[in-house]
């Protein structure tokens, strides 16, 4: 009796090509998008190389009417020297550090708290709030500088942290995007947590802030940065050389020669060099916070 001998099948022969992964096709619109990425990116990046070139090239090169990447007297730190030499650099960093820290801090305590007032409370005028609040973003800053000076003279805060710090706490944009955030965020845990006994302020605490982690890092990074960067009110508060600013400090290095390119091309860096630590080192928590921000507010 002859024996047939059955071969079995291989059981990832026939399935071998179907679980290859499908090469990702790139579409026109993709391709296009990315191009414009990309130019956009070289328009940035393009004056920022130059400002860097810049500011180490001597005084007579960074004034020369010859656009040259390679000075021919060769680069030189004798700018970033003149700028430490003239102004007070260290004490200026600090100034800013710590105000920044504090308008930050502050604001995030008080437009997460007005968020969740108005994503979560009902009370009477609450509509009106809001609208005022959606209102406020629209006025310039600029606008509020006399009547926030004056108040300030009131106050007899002129000439202090407190002056350039307390201003600038209030953020109607950061209090909308929390809003919008907190939106949505399932009741059902708060509801949950009610039934467990837990109070407002607990729940807040411990339920909300825990899962807007991403989109509390991204205002936080926004408020330091715009603290940071903001040159008129500090300009306007303050007189005091010892609570001067960053932005405001270099800005009383002068010359009696005219303009120094190199000088304040090197002050220009100084003065970016710690927002681009920054964002090199949150660069994470700014991109998820701003997609997280996209789709709360659809």
């Amino acid at each position: 009796m002859a024996t047939q001998t059955l071969t079995r099948p291989a059981p990832h022969a026939a399935a071998g090509p179907a679980l290859r992964k499908p090469r990702r096709k790139i579409t026109a619109g993709k391709a296009a998008v990315t191009a414009v990425a990309a130019v956009l990116a070289v328009l940035w990046l393009v004056p920022f190389a130059w400002a860097t070139v810049t500011a180490f090239k001597s005084e007579p090169d960074a004034a020369a009417p010859e656009v040259r990447w390679f000075p021919p007297s060769g680069f030189t730190a004798d700018a970033f020297v003149k700028v430490f030499q003239d102004g007070n650099i260290p004490l200026w960093t600090w100034n800013s550090f710590y105000t920044s820290a504090a308008i930050t801090v502050i604001t995030l305590a008080i437009s997460a708290l007005v968020a969740y007032a108005l994503s979560r409370i009902d009370f009477r005028g609450k509509k009106v709030l809001m609208t005022v609040i959606i209102a406020s973003i629209i006025i310039p800053p600029p606008v509020l500088m006399i009547p926030l000076f004056y108040q300030m003279v009131a106050l007899h805060m002129i000439d202090t942290s407190w002056a350039v710090i307390l201003p600038q706490v209030i953020h109607p944009a950061m209090v909308f995007v929390l809003k919008k955030f907190f939106d949505q965020i399932p009741r059902e845990l708060e509801e949950a947590a009610v039934m467990d006994g837990a109070s407002r302020m607990r729940i807040f605490m411990q339920i909300i802030l825990p899962l807007s982690r991403p989109i509390l890092a991204a205002v936080a990074i926004f408020v330091f940065i715009s603290a940071w960067n903001n040159f008129l009110w500090p300009f306007i508060s303050t007189n005091d050389g010892s609570i001067l600013t960053l932005p405001v400090g270099l800005q009383t290095i002068k010359s009696a020669y005219g303009i120094q390119y190199a000088q304040n091309m090197a002050s220009a860096l100084l003065a970016a060099l710690p927002l681009i630590l920054v964002f090199l080192f949150f660069q994470r928590q700014i991109i998820k916070g701003v997609a997280t921000t996209g789709l709360a507010g659809t």
